[in-house]
């Protein structure tokens, strides 16, 4: 990987394909995904971005440092590399809108506040297929082989996808988010057991707020892969991220704050390992 690109927060990196995503294999029947706490943009794509897009405003900051003592405990990892600007890993390839009212595309083109992406002319119709070769599809082509392997050795899998965002979007949601939103697709990703017992969870986390099938109900990750009947159960964790950071310093890593956020996460985690059908 070479030298940073200059930007505001020196993010923006030469892109490389070997750094499309990190794979930890476990020995567990959990996956543990995310998709979009990726930092690595392309050149070509880094001289095209307005100045705040640069900053890569809409980035799940810390997720993979949040979930990664799940490696120590046998889960796999699947982390994207990535920034979300070259392609939304948690859209489908058909780009189908998954929430009612605003949103982002599969390339997106406006940030979460609805700021523009592009200095100029956006990608086209045959640049957004080419990301998808290029990107999306060996993205998912890891996860859902992944997900196969691990329901073959273990006779199921369960994938937690885990996401985070800014506590405050007034263009996405009203008001202040909960800190921990589980989405479950209304119950139809995973065994209805499953769920309630991480809803559990979440609802006795010390001094957080949740909330189950809220605003984010899961993304294409758990709609897609999540098929209990065939014996996959999918699960998304989407963090605000006021509960375990400083969201106007993105950079700054908050040991304090985090804590009590990680521990929530090894509980569920630990569930997650431990639940059969």
């Amino acid at each position: 990987m070479g030298p940073a690109i200059a930007g505001p927060f020196c993010f923006v990196r030469r892109y490389n394909v070997a750094m499309l995503y990190k794979y930890h294999p476990g020995t567990t029947p959990l996956v543990v995904n995310v998709p979009h706490a990726g930092t690595v943009v392309s050149p070509e794509l880094a001289q095209r971005l307005t100045p705040h897009a640069q900053t890569l405003p809409d980035t799940d900051w810390h997720v993979d440092r949040l979930v990664e003592f799940a490696r120590e405990r046998g889960a796999s990892l699947l982390v994207a590399q990535v920034s979300r600007f070259h392609v939304d890993l948690n859209r489908g390839r058909d780009d189908r809108p998954l929430y009612a009212g605003a949103t982002t595309g599969l390339v997106p083109v406006q940030t979460f506040s609805g700021e523009a992406v592009y200095l100029s002319e956006p990608p086209g119709d045959d640049e957004i297929a080419e990301r998808v070769r290029q990107y999306w599809d060996p993205y998912h082509s890891r996860l859902e082989t992944l997900l196969n392997e691990v329901r073959e050795r273990h006779g199921h899998a369960v994938l937690l996808d885990a996401h985070s965002i800014r506590s405050r979007i007034p263009r996405l949601f009203d008001g202040q988010l909960p800190d921990l939103n589980l989405g479950t697709w209304e119950g139809r990703s995973c065994a209805p057991a499953l769920r309630e017992k991480v809803s559990r969870i979440i609802a006795s986390a010390p001094g957080l707020t949740s909330v189950v099938d809220g605003r984010f109900k899961g993304g294409y990750n758990t709609r897609n892969y999540g098929r209990p009947e065939e014996g996959v159960h999918a699960l998304q964790i989407e963090i605000a991220q006021r509960s375990y950071m400083h969201e106007d310093d993105p950079q700054l890593w908050d040991e304090d704050r985090a804590g009590p956020v990680i521990k929530v996460l090894e509980q569920i985690v630990e569930c997650l390992q431990n639940w059969s059908p």
